[in-house]
């Protein structure tokens, strides 16, 4: 009984773009990124995970349901003990198979994942209220600036980039292997999604994008919280794509316009690619809009 309601809550996690989703349809792929790290595809965000002698570290953990497929992609890879979690930020597509696999490995995560986890979340856009997760679904070890794992012959370093998608992310540095796990930090190819509801922030996102692109190795791999494993070439494109947007946006602000007519006559065609994915155009100027009118 104890499980089965631990299940159900961990499904209230989801945001409302999975809500109808099929888990028992969801396949889950395992690709090799460099080094001792993999990317598992299922639903919701991109996983990482650490092979080798130590065991298995996993970033993110996607929807409870899916932990079962999930423990036999892992196995797939390696038939190894699953030791750590690492959670990239508060959200349940990235943080609701925490449930499942909290009583056995040990959950880490910024100070402010663990404060929005542990607490009720609302959320406007969505309509959505998330309820608290269970004891077994917190992060149990927390940090403030950085943290380090050592872990599988390398360093793993998780830093947090204050008001970006949310207010608790972390991006997680494989340091032998060459690999960055950005988590919605970046949507490969798209536009983000900027929660402004969890202190998130389209121009602290832009920020820590600069900052991350003077960071990391010119040859790395970098999973995306949601796309293919992508470049620091592909970053630099999806930062020129923030910082021009932006900046459209915030010049008709100037000019006085209205959302609806800025909404209305939209952004340049070179972006409408970008548009294709969870965030279409209109939310994505409505996301700036807010976040630059915002009073602090």
């Amino acid at each position: 009984m104890k499980k089965f309601l631990l299940l159900i809550v961990s499904l209230l996690f989801a945001v409302s773009a999975s809500a109808q989703t099929d888990f028992s349809k969801v396949q889950m792929k395992a690709t090799k990124v460099a080094g001792n790290v993999y990317m598992l595809e299922g639903a919701g965000g991109n996983i990482g995970v650490s092979v080798g002698d130590d065991g298995l570290l996993i970033v993110d953990d996607q929807f409870a349901p899916l932990a079962d497929k999930i423990r036999a992609a892992l196995k797939g890879i390696a038939d190894k003990k699953l030791h750590f979690i690492l959670n990239t930020h508060w959200h349940g597509d990235h943080t609701g198979g925490n449930v499942a696999f909290g009583p056995e490995a040990t959950i880490i995560a910024h100070d402010n994942v663990r404060k929005r986890l542990a607490t009720e979340q609302k959320s406007t856009v969505f309509n959505t209220t998330t309820p608290p997760s269970p004891k077994e679904a917190l992060p149990v070890i927390t940090f403030d600036q950085t943290l380090t794992v050592h872990f599988n012959g390398e360093d793993i370093k998780a830093i947090h980039y204050p008001r970006g998608h949310t207010d608790g992310d972390s991006v997680i540095f494989f340091s032998a292997s060459n690999v960055v796990h950005l988590g919605d930090d970046f949507f490969a190819g798209r536009f983000p999604f900027v929660d402004l509801e969890s202190g998130g922030s389209v121009e602290g996102l832009v920020k820590n994008i600069g900052e991350l692109i003077t960071k990391i190795p010119a040859d790395a791999k970098l999973i995306p919280g949601h796309g293919p494993i992508s470049t620091l070439d592909d970053l630099k494109s999806y930062h020129r794509m923030l910082q021009q947007t932006t900046e459209i946006v915030r010049g008709k602000i100037k000019t006085g316009k209205t959302l609806d007519q800025i909404k209305t006559e939209g952004l340049p065609a070179e972006w409408a690619p970008w548009g294709s994915g969870f965030i279409k155009t209109d939310r994505w100027v409505e996301t700036i809009y807010k976040s630059l009118t915002a009073k602090n």
